[in-house]
């Protein structure tokens, strides 16, 4: 075992437990740090990282099943300890399928506890280090995002991870399935070798063929060479299929010889050539309805769906967008070498309630045509550029289409008077209480307030409505 020190966490909401466990540990030269309760543990565990916890598990409001699956959704590599006075059958199992590495009666010998934990920390060690590796915002290297959403995507890439089988990733364009893709590469022993990925829609389909199973010298014109393909090229790594679902009936008869059969025939050639590959595809369509419909073969949809992983839209974590937002502007600010350095809160506002239908791809899309024109050191709502603000899952019909004058009309004053009515509209509506009006116009509180100045309608502030307004 390594001779750097371990750190332990201990929770029991019995002082006499906390303090006898923290002069033992700290006997056996452990760093201990104690918490008096799961509110407490939980908020530690979010600031520090340990190599062991020990958790009393009937503690209130917070038990330590609680604390065991925050600190494994936190940190999957920190190894959990169990302790109870009331132990019991039930107790024990759930413990044991939420990670715990073991689940100890009080009173428990000392010398019992010393050895369960040596046993739970040598294991630690010798476990490969698959945690979720985290450089500022990045996890893995290249996933951004905090959201509960997102921590269950993180924790199912460490699982796929390890395995050998297909993997099937599904998402909305824009949602990041290529990078998913490369995370689950990392972290798995194939990260040595090649990661070819393959766009399936964006190869026409008359050189797709060759381009992935390569062709033999004068299997067409201008074959004037063997050429291999792209599945040799991953051997021993992993082929990534994008936009699996556009693939041709003919393609996906080979495809699925590929996957069965662990074998690739060039084109014009006669033999079979062994390859090891790991095949992880992607699609953004539904392709149980695909295969009902007789789009998709449904006997090479079950052999690529064996590890299935859903990637959750961006509308749907929207905690995360304020951190992808920064993200993308500390990219672009670079990249761009312009010093904007800031989005303003009346701007997040606007993004955090905005739906993305492009999701992420979308997000650093605005944010970047975003720093390109800004001419000030911070973003505000002006700079930015939605598709379709607010959108709605149902859009509305839509209204006739106002004509347009013979001599036309300044667009943005025209617009400037229809939001200064609205926003007039609303005031008198909800009787001057601001967040009432904010709600009828679908728009933030702060964002309403950056409207009313922006118009002259501020007025006074006392009916805001909002007791945590400034």
């Amino acid at each position: 075992m390594s001779s750097e020190r371990k750190t332990i966490l201990v929770v029991d909401d019995e002082r006499s437990m906390r303090e006898f466990l923290e002069i033992m540990l700290a006997k056996d030269r452990y760093e201990v740090c104690c918490a008096a309760s799961g509110v407490e543990a939980v908020d530690i565990l979010h600031r520090q990282t340990f190599d062991l916890v020990i958790t009393d598990i009937r503690m209130k409001p917070v038990d330590g099943l609680q604390v065991l699956k925050e600190c494994k959704r936190i940190s999957p590599r920190t190894v959990v300890i169990i302790i109870s006075a009331y132990a019991s059958t039930e107790t024990a199992v759930a413990a044991m399928k939420e990670g715990a590495y073991d689940y100890l009666p009080k009173p428990f010998k000392v010398a019992e506890m010393r050895a369960v934990i040596a046993d739970a920390l040598q294991i630690r060690e010798e476990q490969p280090a698959h945690e979720k590796t985290r450089v500022g915002p990045l996890y893995f290297g290249c996933l951004v995002g905090e959201s509960p959403a997102m921590f269950r995507v993180y924790d199912l890439i460490e699982r796929v991870a390890a395995a050998a089988s297909n993997v099937l990733i599904a998402g909305e364009s824009g949602t990041g399935k290529e990078l998913v893709a490369k995370a689950i590469h990392r972290q798995s022993p194939r990260c040595g070798k090649p990661f070819i990925a393959v766009n399936c829609g964006g190869v026409p389909e008359s050189l797709i063929e060759s381009e992935m199973f390569g062709y033999k010298k004068g299997a067409f014109t201008g074959a004037v060479s063997t050429r291999k393909g792209l599945v040799e090229a991953a051997q021993g790594g992993t082929l990534f299929l994008d936009e699996i679902s556009e693939l041709s009936h003919s393609l996906q008869v080979k495809l699925l010889r590929l996957v069965q059969e662990k074998t690739v025939r060039m084109v014009g050639g006669t033999e079979d050539i062994p390859v090891d590959v790991r095949i992880i595809a992607a699609t953004n369509r539904d392709l149980e309805i695909m295969v009902i419909e007789g789009q998709f073969r449904e006997d090479l949809y079950h052999r690529l769906n064996v590890l299935p992983l859903n990637i959750p839209p961006l509308r749907e974590r929207r905690q995360d967008i304020p951190l992808l937002a920064d993200y993308f502007l500390a990219k672009f600010r670079k990249t761009l070498n312009k010093d904007v350095r800031k989005i303003s809160s009346y701007a997040m506002d606007i993004l955090t309630s905005y739906d993305f239908p492009g999701n992420v791809r979308e997000l650093e899309n605005i944010v970047e045509r975003s720093v390109v024109l800004e001419s000030s050191s911070i973003i505000l709502p002006d700079s930015l550029t939605l598709a379709n603000y607010k959108r709605r899952r149902c859009d509305p019909e839509p209204s006739p289409k106002p004509p347009l004058p013979p001599a036309g009309i300044n667009l943005d004053e025209h617009l400037a008077a229809i939001e200064r009515g609205f926003l007039s509209q609303a005031l008198e509506q909800a009787k001057g209480v601001k967040l009432k009006a904010a709600e009828l116009l679908g728009i933030s509180f702060r964002s309403l307030r950056y409207r009313l100045i922006k118009y002259g309608l501020a007025g006074d502030d006392e009916q805001d409505g909002d007791p945590s307004a400034p």
